[in-house]
């Protein structure tokens, strides 16, 4: 089933009642990056700055200061309402002077958000591979030739007297093309270290 996050960061603001609502959200790949994000976008000025993220099965959110589950939640049903995943969603919430009960707390904070991810791009996230590929000096130009066809992503090298590990990163779906083109190309020489599972794979 294919999963989809946003392209880019977007926003969203609307008046309800003579309060402003604004709606910042972004594509988060790590649980760590919502607090940067927070600070990013969350104004010194305002009344409320309430959030929601979800990666995969993980989620947090919250209400900052409004009444409980008018504001976090809704949020995090936008999210998922949207068939998002990998999301952070901020809206924040400057006060006009009427009070929206917890009915209006929990439309005005989940309509802000779901209208904000409703009209943001998205994209489809692409399964990685990451694992070492062991290689002899002899078959590193061949391997290099191999990653680039197949879209793989080298972060790191290592050099020992047996020869170099390669960390890469690739499509999940490239992976099995990439280990037969590999072993042809190194007549066998080459082997793969997953860093999913901790299988080897020759």
């Amino acid at each position: 089933m294919s999963r989809f996050t946003l392209a880019a960061p977007c926003q969203w603001e609307a008046e309800i009642k003579k309060s402003r609502f604004l709606a910042h959200a972004t594509p988060l790949a790590e649980a760590e990056q919502s607090q940067a994000f927070l600070q990013q976008v969350g104004a010194r000025d305002a009344t409320h700055s309430c959030w929601a993220w979800r990666i995969g099965q993980n989620y947090r959110f919250s209400d900052d200061g409004e009444p409980a589950s008018t504001a976090g939640k809704p949020i995090l049903a936008a999210i998922e309402g949207a068939g998002l995943d990998a999301v952070m969603v901020v809206v924040t919430r400057w006060f006009g002077g009427i009070k929206l009960g917890a009915g209006g707390l929990v439309r005005a904070y989940g309509g802000t958000a779901a209208e904000c991810l409703r009209r943001a791009e998205r994209i489809e996230i692409i399964a990685q591979a990451h694992g070492w590929i062991q290689c002899g000096f002899e078959h590193l130009g061949s391997v290099h030739a191999q990653l680039d066809h197949f879209g793989a992503r080298k972060l790191n090298e290592a050099y020992s007297a047996d020869g170099v590990q390669l960390e890469i990163e690739l499509p999940r779906q490239h992976l099995e093309a990439m280990l037969t083109t590999l072993g042809d190309a190194t007549r066998g020489q080459s082997r793969w270290r997953s860093l999913d599972e901790a299988a080897p794979h020759g």
